[in-house]
Formats: C-alpha cells, structure tokens, sequence
C-alpha cells in the first residue's frame, strides 16, 4: 500500500489487461517523478541485469518478455526506451512499467527514449490512445510530465554505456552527459537530442547527418573513440529494428538490441533482450510474440491490424520504421 493507491493491486489490475483509473495513474506518475528526479543523467547500474530494447506498446509481448527473462523482481531490468507510440496497448505498457518501477526501484531503470515526447507521441499513437481509452487527455499529460524525468544513460559496473540511441558529436566523455539539462521536453537538436536519435553507421567513419531529421549517424572509429575515452568495454543501445532481434557492430564492442517481435504486428522480426552476468559476459535471449491465446481481442481480431485502428499507423514513419 503506497498512499492511497495499492501498488501491488495496481500491477494485478495490469497484468489482468485492465486498464488504471486517471486517479491511479496520476499518482504512480508522481511518485515515480519523486524517485526520477534523484537519479543522475548517467544512472549506476549493477550486474547480473537485463537490457531491454524498444517495446513500442505491444503489451502482450512485454509480457511475454518477462516470461523470458524472469519475473521482476527476480531480475534487474533496464529499459532503454521507446515504451510508448505504434502497439495497440502504449497506456497499459508504459502503467506496468511505471507501477514496477514504483514497487520495485532498485529493480527496474527506465531510461528515455525518442518516443518519450510529446510531439513524438501526437503523431504515433499514444496521444490517441489515452484519448480513446479515457476520453480526455488528462492521462497523456501525466505520462508526458513523468517523461521529462526519465533519465539519459545508464553505466552497468561502469563498463557498459547504455542509451537509447547512439554519441554525438558534442559528446565526448560520460562527464558532459552527467551536466546536461535533462528535466524538459526532448529539443529537436543538441547534445540531448542526438543521445536519443543517432544511429550507427558501420559504412563511413565520422558523424554525418542522419536522414531522420534528429541526431547524427556515426562510425565504428566514433564508437571507439568514446569507449577509450571513458575507460568502457562496451555499447548497448536499442531505437533501430534488428530482424534477428539484436546486431553487433565494431569489433564486438557495439550492440543494438530491439525488444518488440513482429514490430508494428507486420514485420515477421524476432526480438531479444541482452543479458549481462557478474563477469560481464552477454547473452542475446531471443524470443518471438507472445502466441495469439494469451491477447486479447482488438476491433474483434486476436493478432493487431492496423487497418482496422486508424490513429496507429506504422508506415507513416518509414525512417523510423526501417533500419
């Protein structure tokens, strides 16, 4: 029992595919806002843990997830990003999280990805989403203001550099991401915006301009560059689809790992999570959507089709949504 919002019935409510009231939402949301606001922009994180990439609001395939890689809080998670926008079910995705991360804080990091924005989330579903489920957007807005507190990137005994995206060029040491101004909506450029926006270019050396409009693409050298730079083995990061659930890039000491199977109920990709043990070996745990029994129906349909649910439209973002 936390105030007078039960946590534990909250969850129950959740994993039963129930929606939350606005009341309960409001206030998980400022309770966990309280506990964000004192983690740094470089969050510690310890070993054994469990890097998850992109969900994008496919909640039967979080849960199938956790199937997968273990209960919380038998296992430490962290997420990097991307909880909201194009699955049918961003508003009960990103409350469970939420309420996990209240119930169980030393167990569950949240960082933040390019979709925890509010102009990101008016375009790809999650804006509409809380409109069609609550009828308002009071629920939107307490999501959107919890958003601006998630944290930028996570060190895994401090060997392991996590983000959602990828480096910038203004970016040269973990030092300059810790005194960055994190509590505002993401900008369209900077240091901030390129953290949750860049992607990995293992063609050219450098930073150049990406064609998604935010952030840069960057090569194997940059990669390189960073990690001596801050005494760091490794590179987790998640934003771009992997059709096998995950790539390794630059010698080894780059991964993507993508979290959502058959992303946006089409693509026919598996998914993984990365798990890293005490002596910081990993392991890329495949795993495909959660078996049509265990959904509930959409518009009458147990497997998500976009035709039929118009304010979620996958191909509206071909850059986002290809590699």
């Amino acid at each position: 029992m936390a105030g007078v919002v039960n946590i534990d019935k909250c969850i129950e409510k959740l994993e039963d595919g129930h929606v939350l009231t606005e009341f309960e939402v409001k206030f998980i949301t400022e309770k966990v806002r309280e506990l964000l606001l004192e983690e740094a922009n470089v969050q510690q994180v310890y070993s054994p843990v469990t890097i998850v990439g992109d969900v994008h609001g496919q909640f039967y395939d979080v849960q199938e997830l956790f199937r997968v890689g273990g209960k919380i809080p038998n296992t430490n998670y962290l997420f990097l990003g991307d909880y909201v926008d194009r699955g049918y079910y961003s508003v009960e995705t990103i409350s469970l999280l939420t309420c996990y991360k209240l119930r169980y804080p030393e167990r569950i990091t949240m960082l933040r990805g390019n979709h925890e924005s509010r102009g990101i989330t008016q375009t790809y579903g999650f804006y509409q989403e809380c409109m069609k489920k609550y009828g308002n957007a009071n629920v939107w807005t307490y999501f959107t203001d919890m958003f601006d507190y998630l944290t930028v990137a996570a060190l895994i005994d401090g060997k392991i550099f996590c983000v959602h995206g990828g480096l910038s060029p203004n970016i040269s040491t973990l030092d300059q991401i810790r005194v960055l101004e994190r509590f505002k909506e993401v900008p369209s450029e900077g240091a901030l915006a390129d953290l949750l926006w860049s992607d990995p270019d293992p063609s050219r050396d450098g930073f150049s301009l990406s064609q998604r409009g935010a952030g840069y693409l960057f090569g194997g050298d940059m990669v390189k560059r960073f990690l001596h730079n801050n005494n760091v083995d490794h590179m987790a990061r998640a934003h771009q689809l992997c059709m096998e659930g995950y790539q390794v890039l630059f010698d080894g000491l780059f991964s993507t790992v993508w979290s959502a199977p058959n992303y946006c109920y089409r693509c026919g990709n598996i998914a993984s999570i990365l798990e890293v043990n005490t002596n910081l070996d990993k392991f890329y745990n495949t795993f495909s959507s959660a078996p049509d029994k265990l959904r509930k129906p959409v518009n009458g349909k147990k497997v998500g089709s976009f035709e039929d649910d118009p304010f979620n439209d996958p191909m509206s973002d071909p850059i986002d949504y290809f590699l």
